[in-house]
């Protein structure tokens, strides 16, 4: 028996495995959507101060594979020098019950979330979309970043974070990594940051109900990738942006329970559960986007990492 494959930050660098993340992650929600999988709810444990210890398995039949992932929260870390996530993610042969691959579980979460917004961004911005604003400027900006300039040819990014030394930094990465110009620039403020932009990415830490970006900030069109803070009920964005646009969820139940917004706006009556349109139905061409404001809110699900996962240990086993 020969080990399993080893897939660490470095294995899941660079746009060609970034494309293939996204388009596995496509192939997943088409069967998620069809009925052909599920995704089971993770396990989380609290301890301390909103400090969490996650377990995330899910089965993955038609491509033969389970994942099961272990990753740790702690939001003092940053503060330390240390990333707010940790894990570790195990894939398994279904046939044979073999682990096939070890993957970092911090890096695969940044990436397989970045990638999620990449497909959505795929099928609901305009095809010219090349400004980009970024509210957040830890790991998971970065790879939102590198995951819609995957599907978009950005040329500008603005980039606002109340560390305006992380933010420095994250415009500094995108300059210097980027396969083509892009005006990278740091605003003092969420709202210089998201005005006009086509394209916006939240990527926060926040454990509060007061939003990060007003809905009247936003310009009429634009596509907006919410990632989420640490709490089912933290809020990036006004929950009342959510009544005129067009409401994308990973899964209706999931978001119900765990999107701040998606909560908010139910409970206030600015959306119905009719109003939330689930990513696989975009990618099967069951819905189309309108042309008006959309808003992806994830939540984050087992199966995306078992998906993830596949497309990474493919990846990595071409090269070696």
């Amino acid at each position: 028996m020969t080990g399993p494959v080893l897939v660490d930050a470095a294995d899941m660098a660079g746009t060609h495995r970034m494309t293939r993340v996204i388009d596995v992650l496509g192939e997943m929600f088409a069967d998620l959507a069809a009925g052909r999988t599920r995704s089971p709810a993770r396990t989380v444990l609290e301890h301390g101060r909103q400090r969490l210890l996650l377990v995330s398995p899910a089965i993955w039949e038609q491509r033969g594979v389970g994942s099961v992932k272990i990753t740790t929260l702690t939001p003092d870390n940053p503060g330390r020098g240390l990333p707010l996530i940790h894990g570790i993610v195990a894939l398994t042969d279904l046939a044979t019950g073999q682990i096939t691959a070890l993957l970092d579980g911090a890096e695969l979460t940044a990436v397989r979330t970045g990638a999620v917004a990449a497909l959505a961004t795929r099928w609901c911005a305009a095809d010219d979309a090349e400004d980009l604003a970024v509210i957040g400027a830890g790991v998971q900006a970065r790879s939102l970043v590198r995951a819609v300039a995957a599907v978009r040819r950005i040329r500008a990014v603005r980039v606002f974070s109340r560390t305006r030394a992380r933010a420095e930094e994250l415009a500094e990465w995108v300059r210097d990594t980027s396969s083509h110009p892009i005006h990278a620039t740091v605003c003092d403020t969420a709202k210089a940051a998201v005005a006009d932009a086509a394209i916006i990415c939240t990527a926060t830490s926040t454990s509060t109900s007061t939003p990060v970006v007003e809905a009247d900030w936003v310009a009429p069109g634009a596509h907006l990738n919410v990632i989420g803070g640490t709490h089912p009920d933290a809020i990036e964005i006004e929950p009342a942006l959510l009544g005129g646009a067009m409401v994308i969820v990973e899964d209706r139940t999931a978001a119900q329970e765990g999107a701040g917004e998606v909560r908010a706006a139910l409970a206030a009556g600015t959306v119905g559960v009719d109003d939330l349109y689930e990513l696989g139905a975009l990618v099967t061409g069951e819905v189309r986007a309108s042309g008006r404001t959309s808003v992806l809110r994830t939540v984050g699900m087992a199966i995306e990492d078992t998906a993830a996962a596949v497309a990474l240990r493919d990846a990595a086993a071409d090269v070696r």
